[in-house]
């Protein structure tokens, strides 16, 4: 499969933002659409910009790569960071690779491999099942047929997957991260720290809160995730006249 990564690059330190692009520009196939030092200047210009890939630096003034991340929707994202005590939370957010920093060229060059690897995946055809170790053992459930899904309250390690016909599985041991990888990106978005919503569901919005057309249920929009459940849910639908 012919792939390419469009790579925007955040880094507030100049020098480092200037040594990530040519370590991009030494690898075939990787394209640096644009480099930015301001993480909201990255998030203003963003949606204007043709790019699959981000590489992002984790500690910034303002925003912290983190942060710019829970704006991305369907994006490859590579972390760089000084600091080791955010691998748990970029694995999180499902990120690529999470490398630390001086950056070293062999060390970069496999998390670019990578990269290619899960751009590939991307492009395969959409599933329409997802099988999940759940309490009632191997599952295979229709993605179509998943309402939300949302953290356990008895163990957040736990994920509650909500059935529109009423049922529920309980998937154990897990992170959103895993399970949005798993799920048809196009069709689920993550909403706030708790919760992943289909998509095709969605009623109206409010910027703060969320009415599905199954039971009328009601859900919270957080900050974090606003721009990210926007981005992603005007494709699926003409834009609704949404609440102010």
């Amino acid at each position: 499969m012919n792939t390419k990564l469009k790579c925007l690059l955040l880094d507030d330190e100049l020098t480092a933002l200037s040594y990530t692009k040519l370590l991009c520009e030494e690898i075939p196939g990787v394209e640096v659409v644009k480099a930015f030092n301001d993480p909201l200047k990255f998030i203003n210009t963003m949606h204007e910009l043709d790019f699959n890939t981000c590489i992002l630096d984790i500690q910034m003034p303002g925003l912290t790569g983190l942060e710019v991340a829970g704006h991305l929707k369907d994006k490859l994202v590579i972390f760089t960071t000084a600091y080791k005590e955010f691998a748990a939370d970029a694995f999180d957010l499902n990120a690529v690779d999470y490398i630390r920093k001086p950056l070293q060229k062999e060390r970069f060059g496999t998390a670019i491999s990578r990269a290619f690897l899960a751009l590939e995946n991307k492009l395969l055809p959409v599933p329409a099942q997802v099988l999940w170790s759940t309490d009632q053992g191997k599952t295979m459930i229709n993605t179509d047929d998943i309402f939300y899904i949302s953290s356990s309250e008895i163990d957040s390690r736990d994920k509650i997957v909500f059935v529109r016909d009423g049922r529920r599985f309980t998937v154990k041991n897990t992170n959103f991260g895993q399970i949005m990888a798993t799920l048809p990106q196009q069709k689920f978005c993550r909403i706030n720290k708790k919760e992943i919503i289909a998509l095709d569901t969605v009623q109206n919005f409010s910027a703060n809160q969320i009415t599905s057309s199954v039971e009328g249920r009601v859900f919270s929009l957080s900050d974090i995730y606003r721009e990210l459940f926007l981005a992603a849910f005007v494709p699926v639908k003409k834009r609704p006249s949404a609440k102010h």
